[in-house]
C-alpha cells in the first residue's frame, strides 16, 4: 500500500469512527440507531487498524552476501551486489563479503556493493 493510499484510509476511518455515530449519538438515538453507530465505529476502527498494520508498497530488504567475482569489459557493468536504479525501494539495500568486481576497457563499470546508479 502506497503512503499516500495509507494516510487516506486512516484519515477516512477516524473520520467514520467519529462523524456519523457522533451525530446520531447526540440526537437522542433509537436502537436503530444506535445498532448503527456502532457498526459504523467498529468498521472505522477495523479499516484503521488494518492501515496502520499494512507495510509500505516497495518495500523490499535487499541483501547480497558472499557473491562470487564479477568481471565486466568493453562497456559492460560487473556487480556483485545490490542493484538499486536511482535509488528505488523503500527497504534497506546491505552488501556483505562481496567479491571482486573487475571492468577492463572503456565505458565498463565494476560495482562491489550496492549500486544506485
Amino acid at each position: 500500500m502506497s503512503r499516500t493510499w495509507k494516510i487516506t484510509v486512516i484519515v477516512l476511518a477516524l473520520a467514520g469512527i467519529v462523524s456519523t455515530p457522533l451525530i446520531w449519538l447526540l440526537d437522542s438515538p433509537d436502537s436503530g440507531q444506535l445498532v448503527g453507530a456502532s457498526v459504523q465505529g467498529a468498521v472505522g476502527i477495523a479499516a484503521l487498524v488494518w492501515a496502520l498494520f499494512q507495510s509500505p508498497a516497495g518495500q523490499v530488504d535487499d541483501v547480497a552476501a558472499h557473491t562470487g567475482e564479477a568481471e565486466a569489459e568493453d562497456g559492460g557493468t560487473a556487480l556483485t551486489g545490490v542493484k538499486r536504479p536511482k535509488g528505488r525501494g523503500n527497504g534497506s539495500a546491505k552488501a556483505r563479503r562481496t567479491g571482486k568486481a573487475k571492468a577492463t576497457g572503456e565505458g565498463s563499470r565494476a560495482v562491489s556493493g550496492v549500486d544506485y546508479e
